[in-house]
């Protein structure tokens, strides 16, 4: 493979990764925890978008529980926009390199 047309096919591959990244960066990622009565969304460029408690979750006397299930809905957000990441960045194919084979 020339020069030339490799620079096309990775300038292409640029072009795919972009588009990926800005379709993945407009999406919400919802975490729960405490049977859904601490709900986290967090936007696809892992900030916080919102954060909703259910009254029954507020303990003036235990504040740790209530840290523990905000970390654990955050958490959950947070592992389900690296799953999406993943699968979309995944989707984008690099072309191979002479001797060195495909890569993703």
């Amino acid at each position: 493979m020339n020069m030339n047309a490799m620079m096309k096919q990775l300038q292409q591959v640029q072009k795919k990764v972009m588009a990926a990244q800005q379709d993945l960066e407009v999406k919400d990622f919802m975490g729960e925890s405490g049977g859904g009565k601490v709900k986290v969304v967090i936007t696809g460029k892992g900030d916080l978008k919102s954060l909703k408690l259910d009254k029954s979750v507020v303990d003036p006397e235990d504040p740790e529980l209530l840290e523990d299930l905000i970390l654990t809905a955050f958490h959950q957000a947070k592992e389900q926009l690296a799953t999406e990441s993943e699968a979309i960045m995944g989707s984008v194919k690099m072309p191979g390199m002479p001797g060195m084979g495909g890569f993703r």
